[in-house]
């Protein structure tokens, strides 16, 4: 910890207090999250949610986990530093955000969550002061109650800020799943409209009548499985009919209003995904670009390339860490690449087989022409004229001859021969000892043409 200067705290929660601070070596301005619970052991900080999680997500609206230093058996999580979070904004806040405001950072947010449920985590403590705003980019924080959708159930019955704790769990049911996240982000779009919060609850009780009071209470048709759980609580819902949200709510769009009734549903299972919600008319005038075809950002370290020079492929990008299944550029023949080198490693092997292929096609020319044909198969093939094309791609005569002599000349066409020839004997077309000229071999029958009379070269 020597490595950061401390200039204040900025927050101080359940589970940790966050202090701005700066790297002494870089002179980045980070933020350190001390843990309050006393670690004595380094595999007890590796396997804790938020680590294991942020070590899984890398996105652009999830907040970035750079370091984590247990010292003194004390627990440090160093993270990229955000201006503010949502609620200071909300608290703050002297007017009303406009709808293009608020459809901007609700959309990167639903971008974030998409990432992560598809990865296999929801976060469970959705809520304002959990998503970090710099001017307008806002960001997913503190993973601490994240929870893997696969995982198996029960879960704990505390998990978010009551105010945006879905109905599920209010009535203490250990089934739920990602479609929490889904209830707080409903919450949250309405108090970002009205700058209050929109079920206000002192209790889980008065939570409970909150909302009944905003969107209805449950019925048979709309939620059975709430009734169901109630019963077994012995918990028994107020009747009560609800009010329209646009009268609640009136700055916002008939559409705002739509998504956040559709989001703050009873049922969870008639709740939309994050991708769903991606979809939804509130973001029709966002343009959606998929993770995957984003464009990576180039770190800030590179390791220096080796090599410069017209070899080095300018469009090949660079990237400090591991890049999966990279393909070579260009039309290199490769035996097979490795799966798991760094952008650089890959980029300098590029570079070294395509030096090597280069020297092995101005040598080696011969064996990419086209596979030689025996002349009785085809016609009678000037000889001189495949020798000077081994003299040209840089093989001499005698060498050609010889491969010549390892030969065998294939059969004339059967339509010309009465009688089925001898067998081959290998050399079909041969030199003798002391003779300038080719000769066919007596034992190869082949259809008779016209002599080659020229004369062996070298």
């Amino acid at each position: 910890m020597e490595r950061y200067k401390i200039i204040k705290e900025v927050g101080d929660g359940t589970y940790g207090s966050v202090w701005r601070a700066i790297n002494k070596q870089s002179g980045e301005v980070v933020a350190i999250k001390k843990m309050k619970k006393k670690y004595y052991s380094w595999e007890e900080c590796i396997n804790l949610r938020e680590v294991k999680s942020l070590r899984k997500m890398n996105h652009p609206n999830i907040v970035k986990l750079k370091e984590v230093i247990r010292e003194n058996d004390i627990l440090y999580f160093i993270f990229e530093y955000m201006d503010c979070n949502l609620y200071q904004l909300i608290k703050d806040r002297e007017r009303f955000f406009s709808e293009a405001e608020i459809r901007n950072w609700c959309f990167q947010v639903f971008q974030a969550l998409t990432y992560m449920h598809q990865r296999g985590y929801f976060h469970r403590d959705l809520k304002p002061e959990n998503l970090l705003v710099s001017k307008e980019v806002i960001k997913i924080a503190d993973f601490g109650l994240a929870r893997e959708v696969n995982s198996k159930p029960p879960y704990t019955e505390y998990v978010s800020t009551r105010w945006y704790r879905a109905p599920e769990i209010l009535l203490q049911s250990y089934q739920y799943n990602f479609k929490v996240d889904m209830w707080a982000m409903g919450a949250i779009i309405a108090e970002m409209f009205t700058l209050r919060p929109l079920f206000p609850g002192s209790s889980e009780a008065d939570e409970i009548h909150k909302i009944c009071s905003v969107i209805g209470s449950p019925t048979q048709e709309s939620w059975a499985e709430g009734l169901r759980l109630s019963k077994a609580i012995n918990y028994q819902f107020p009747q009560l009919a609800g009010i329209n949200l646009s009268a609640l709510i009136p700055s916002a769009s008939p559409e705002a209003i739509n998504l956040i009734s559709s989001l703050c549903c009873w049922d969870p299972c008639k709740r939309p995904t994050a991708a769903e919600t991606l979809q939804h008319s509130f973001f029709q005038s966002c343009f959606y670009v998929p993770p995957s075809l984003r464009s990576r950002v180039v770190p800030t370290r590179t390791p220096p390339p080796v090599a410069r020079g017209p070899v080095q492929n300018q469009n090949v990008r660079r990237y400090s860490g591991v890049v999966p299944n990279s393909k070579p550029a260009g039309n290199l023949s490769f035996s097979k690449p490795q799966a798991h080198d760094t952008g650089v490693q890959r980029r300098l092997n590029m570079v070294a087989e395509k030096d090597g292929s280069k020297k092995e096609k101005s040598t080696n020319n011969f064996t990419g022409q086209q596979k030689y044909q025996p002349p009785g198969r085809n016609g009678p093939v000037s000889v001189t004229t495949a020798i000077n094309k081994g003299r040209a791609s840089g093989r001499g005569g005698t060498e050609v001859a010889e491969k010549f002599a390892s030969m065998s000349v294939g059969g004339a066409r059967k339509e010309a021969v009465a009688h089925p020839p001898p067998p081959m004997k290998a050399g079909g077309w041969r030199v003798g000892p002391g003779e300038p000229f080719i000769k066919r071999s007596q034992d190869a029958v082949v259809q008779p043409a016209r002599a080659y009379t020229r004369k062996v070269a070298g």
